[in-house]
Formats: structure tokens, C-alpha cells, sequence
């Protein structure tokens, strides 16, 4: 059953995207996981999707932050415990290491990327509100690899286990609902004003009937006119190519001849 407009909060992909559209929400987000400052954000894309070749299984992260110092930094939400993250971890990694080292480059040139999911649950069973791993050697683990890569899984369920007070009242925001800090009141404010937005809730709305219609149907006929009939609407909405693109799965020149 899809959910209502009115009760999305941030644990929803739909909302959660929509929030970190905020350079300033997402830099600090990132910010409080990391413990760490990431500099100024070059761009923010949510819902990025990336396709490697015809035949590789596609990736679609929730939200894609470059900084001006050329780092990338993928931030998922995850509500529904799969118990596939570490694998999932692994593919967006290589996955977005093909996608941005263009042809003829030499390796030395990947950014340093992280890679980060903010659970609701504890998705390795260790009751740590933050695990964050790196690549070290086995024998002498004073020796980093130094490939420029971190992977970082967030519990919100033991955000009383940490002492980090903004990220205590972040996880606890999450998994509550509960306002405690300036940081959760500049996300909560933001929510409403989306739930405020009519075109945020015909968006939703194009998103849910899209998504069901998927869910029924496959990827036959019937669904791409679906997605054809959604990037018309979309497009009277006034939204960019590369929006109705994320939304629909359309390519670009078949939304330009529409």
C-alpha cells in the first residue's frame, strides 16, 4: 500500500531525496556521519542512476554529492534490512568508479569516494550506532591500502550508543520522529515546506502510480507507456530532462520527442 503524502517522513526515499536537495542539509548530514568536514558541495543529484553496460545490473543511488575538491560521496536510506548491504556496498563502489574515470585515464585519477547507508535497523548485529571500514592489510594493520575508498553503515536503532551529541539527535530524529537539536529542526521545517509544495505531492503521486504499475505489470508495453504518460505530465510541471529522466527511466531523446 503506498503511503500518503501527509505521513512521509525521512526514512522514506521519496522524502529523503527530496530533503538532501539542500546543499546546506546535505553538507551537514554528511558532516555529522563523517566527523569530518567535506568542503564546499560542487553538485547534489538524487535518484543518479547509472547503467555500466546493456547487460550489468543498473545502480540508482539516492543521493550523489560531488565537492569542490572532487570527492564523491553516495548517501542511501535504507529501511528494509535485505541483508545485502556489504554486497550492495561493494557493487555501487565499482560502479561509480567506472562511471566517473573516463576512458584512457590512468587509475591515479579516481576520486576518493565514500560510500555511506543510513540504516533504521543494525545491519551487521554488533549494537554500534556507526560502523566505518577501510581497506588495511591483514598481516600489520598499521598498513592502509590508501585506495581513496570508505564504506560507512549507520544504526539508527542504537543512536543512544553514541557520544556525538548531533548524531545521537539525528538517529534518534530518524527513528522518532522526536526534534532535538537545531539541525533536526532545519530538516523538520524542511518536510513541511515540501508537504506545502503542490507540485512535490503530484510528483509523489506520478512516482507511486509509476512504481505500482511496475510492480504489476513488469517492464512490459503496458509500463513504458506509463512511463510515457508520466514524463507528459512532468514536463507541464515544468521539470528539467534529467528529473523526469530519474523518474521515468526514459533516455533523453525519447523524453524530447514527447
Amino acid at each position: 500500500m503506498v503511503k500518503r503524502f501527509e505521513d512521509l517522513t525521512l526514512q522514506d526515499d521519496f522524502m529523503f531525496c527530496k530533503v538532501m536537495q539542500d546543499p546546506m542539509l546535505c553538507k551537514k548530514l554528511i558532516e555529522i556521519i563523517l566527523s569530518d568536514t567535506i568542503g564546499k558541495i560542487a553538485y547534489v543529484s538524487v535518484q543518479h542512476s547509472i547503467s555500466t553496460y546493456e547487460q550489468a545490473k543498473s545502480v540508482r543511488f539516492d543521493v550523489l554529492v560531488q565537492t569542490e575538491n572532487s570527492k564523491f560521496y553516495d548517501v542511501e536510506m535504507q529501511v528494509s534490512n535485505e541483508r545485502n548491504i556489504p554486497k550492495r556496498m561493494r557493487f555501487y563502489q565499482a560502479a561509480m568508479d567506472i562511471s566517473f574515470l573516463d576512458k584512457g585515464n590512468s587509475y591515479n585519477n579516481l576520486n576518493d569516494s565514500f560510500i555511506i547507508f543510513i540504516c533504521t535497523f543494525d545491519a551487521l548485529g554488533n549494537n554500534r550506532p556507526v560502523y566505518t571500514f577501510e581497506n588495511t592489510c591483514l598481516e600489520n594493520k598499521n598498513i592502509s591500502l590508501q585506495d581513496g575508498t570508505k564504506k560507512v553503515i549507520i544504526n539508527a536503532e542504537a543512536f543512544g550508543g553514541t557520544q556525538d551529541k548531533e548524531l545521537k539527535y539525528f538517529l534518534e530524529y530518524l527513528k522518532t520522529g522526536k526534534v532535538k537539536s537545531e539541525f533536526t529542526r532545519r530538516i523538520e521545517k524542511m518536510i513541511q515546506t515540501i508537504k506545502n509544495n503542490e507540485q512535490a505531492r503530484q510528483e509523489y503521486r506520478l512516482m507511486s502510480t509509476f512504481e505500482m504499475d511496475a510492480r504489476d505489470k513488469g517492464f512490459s508495453e503496458g509500463t513504458y507507456n506509463n512511463k510515457r504518460e508520466t514524463a507528459k505530465i512532468l514536463k507541464q510541471l515544468g521539470d528539467s530532462t534529467q528529473k523526469i529522466m530519474q523518474v521515468t527511466g526514459l533516455s533523453e531523446s525519447e523524453i524530447e520527442k514527447l
